[in-house]
């Protein structure tokens, strides 16, 4: 894009942000319409009253922290579009403007405190050791990182260096990406930022569609050239300058229309390897929908050039017509959603991912199962289905059971990228956990046959295991959700939240902490579920809570060694207000002696928040030279 295009794209964003807080409760007030009426006869099945109770839909509460603009947005093209398009423009207006008095605007905000003068990307920077590039650090999506001057003994003293405030957010979608000196990440508006790792400042911006909530993969291209790729909410898969943010490519990688991107690009040998999710799952809850159509992909594409290489499904059968008796459902089979971010096994020249439920029924073998493919042409390799038959999309939570079984699923996805790990014996295991608040060893060389499984919860369709564990090569460490249960009815359910670990070798649990009771108890969206990805480094394991709570323990016992609330609001280097919330999805990531975290997150129920925070630890210390005798 050229700069004159790019400044004329910006005005105009500026422009229609500015009139946008008038024009919603304008609109709603000049056509007469009822935006609390309007909510009731649409969204109230989810976010209110007996059916809200356990379902990921946020409440009322949670919604009014929420800006006009944003709540559009997802009426218009982000999560809620298949009820938004009952609705005419001024009806979804005045929806916004019922349940959010926020009239404020990003566009004007996002390019505060722009970098002076940033460094060039240097040639060497890709091979620093001091970065974190993509979602699990490594193509084996271990969550570790070796080379930090972070460790048990200095943990305690990580101080707050900046926090950025993500302009007109409730959520702090995406995990950061360290790299060059750079901190990338995207946001709900679609709006991807550079930052500068040392100060925050702003080094550009780019505005992609729609929410981009994966991590970002930064590689070089060609001769001094590099690359941020990224995924958004609408199957987009982007290549643009890491110097500059200009655009090189786009491409839209499924045509299916409820086809999102939330998996990182995993990198290998010039190709990208990307897994296809959806929200069709939601659009089941429309007896007018024609449920259900969507099933969990990956596509292998040129890094280069964005040209699709192949394209390889989580089951084989093709949705259809659902033949007399044997679906609820108009289509089928349908779901496998690809959540996250593929596994590369270079030995064997194979990728792993993990697949959710099924939409509709019959369950395809492709659901709540790991599958592996061929690197080469994307041939399924086997498959390990887990849980089969869980069949779940949203007419199951209407009285009226759309396009459900009478007998639903409990929704529990594979929804973490599978770790690959060498047991130091010769062999090696692949470590899964699913929702169940199961975790898996399976043998990557042995078909993913079963070698062992430990639970370290109840399990429910928001966790057991929700985003992802790391491993430090000895254990593997797994939070623990338990927001909602799979308890029967009437009973009691057990306390959120927990950090595992467990031998990779036997499968034996070592330790599990609970968390400290939570301050913010009571509050809407508060509570100790431990859904978000967890990060390791030598002796340290870290995990945020729903309740806003980062946490460092201790690897050897899991006791507690840091503690940092993250929901006050902070003073921010780019003067957007902000304070944190619940932590889900992303996790922290480590780079040198700097920790970066987002908080705030309500995609399902928690707590509204759009911070991004850098902590600085104590740097590298070179010992003195030994003296001689």
């Amino acid at each position: 894009m050229r700069m004159a295009g790019a400044a004329a794209i910006l005005f105009g964003l500026v422009a229609a942000a500015a009139v946008f807080a008038a024009g919603a409760s304008a609109q709603a007030v000049k056509t007469g319409t009822d935006g609390a009426a309007l909510f009731k006869e649409h969204c109230s099945m989810c976010h209110l009253g007996e059916a809200a109770k356990g379902n990921p839909a946020p409440t009322t509460a949670v919604l009014s922290q929420k800006s006009q603009e944003e709540i559009l947005r997802a009426l218009e093209s982000g999560a809620m579009v298949i009820y938004g398009n009952r609705m005419a423009s001024a009806e979804r207006h005045a929806v916004a403007a019922y349940l959010s008095s926020n009239t404020s605007n990003s566009a004007s905000l996002a390019t505060a405190n722009q970098c002076p003068a940033p460094r060039p990307i240097a040639p060497g920077d890709l091979q620093s050791p001091d970065m974190w590039n993509g979602w699990g650090a490594d193509i084996l999506n271990t969550r570790y990182q070796p080379h930090t001057s972070i460790s048990a003994d200095t943990v305690s003293a990580l101080k707050l260096k900046w926090a950025f405030g993500i302009p007109d957010a409730s959520t702090a979608y995406a995990q950061p990406t360290v790299v060059a000196g750079r901190v990338f990440f995207g946001s709900g508006d679609g709006t991807v930022y550079a930052l500068s790792a040392e100060t925050g400042c702003t080094i550009w911006i780019y505005r992609a569609e729609t929410t981009v909530r994966t991590a970002i993969t930064v590689a070089a291209r060609g001769k001094n050239r590099y690359v941020a790729y990224f995924g958004d909410g609408e199957a987009n898969l982007y290549a643009v300058d890491a110097e500059n943010g200009k655009l090189f490519w786009k491409v839209k990688i499924d045509p299916h229309r409820a086809a999102r991107i939330t998996a990182a690009p995993q990198l290998y040998r010039n190709r990208l390897y990307v897994g296809l999710a959806s929200n069709e799952e939601l659009s089941g809850g429309d007896p007018d929908y024609p449920c259900c159509t969507f099933r969990g992909s990956v596509v292998a594409v040129d890094a280069l050039t964005g040209k699709q290489i192949w394209k390889a499904y989580a089951f084989a059968d093709v949705p259809g017509p659902s033949k007399p008796g044997t679906s609820h459902a108009k289509f089928s089979p349908a779901g496998a959603a690809i959540w996250d971010a593929a596994t590369i096994d270079a030995k064997r020249g194979a990728l792993y991912v993990g697949t959710g439920d099924a939409y509709v029924d019959p369950a395809a073998d492709g659901t709540d199962a790991i599958v592996a493919f061929d690197l080469a042409t994307g041939k399924r390799l086997w498959v390990q289905q887990k849980t089969p038959g869980d069949v779940f999309n949203f007419g199951c939570v209407d009285p009226r059971h759309f396009n459900c079984p009478q007998r639903p699923g409990e929704d529990v996805d594979f929804g973490s990228s599978p770790i690959l790990q060498d047991t130091g014996d010769g062999h090696r295991v692949l470590l899964a956990g699913q929702k169940t608040a199961v975790m898996y060893g399976l043998d990557p060389d042995n078909g993913g046959k079963e070698l062992w499984e430990v639970r370290v919860g109840h399990g429910s369709g928001l966790g057991g295991i929700e985003w992802g564990s790391a491993t430090d090569g000895t254990n593997v460490y797994a939070a623990n959700s338990d927001i909602s249960t799979l308890t029967s009815s009437g009973a009691a359910p057990p306390p959120p939240g927990g950090l595992a670990a467990i031998d990779i070798r036997t499968g034996k649990l070592l330790w599990k902490t609970m968390p400290p009771k939570t301050p913010c108890e009571g509050k809407p969206g508060c509570s100790g579920g431990q859904l978000a990805a967890v990060t390791a480094i030598p002796g340290v394991v870290f995990s945020g809570a729903m309740d806003g709570h980062l946490r460092a323990y201790s690897s050897a016992d899991g006791r507690i060694l840091w503690d940092f609330d993250t929901a006050p609001e902070f003073p921010t280097v780019n003067g957007v207000p902000a304070h944190g919330g619940s932590m889900s999805g992303s996790g922290p990531v480590v780079a040198g002696n700097m920790l970066y975290v987002a908080s705030g997150f309500t995609v399902t129920a928690g707590m509204a928040g759009n911070v991004v925070l850098a902590f600085e630890g104590p740097h590298a210390t070179t010992p003195p030279p030994s003296k001689s005798h």
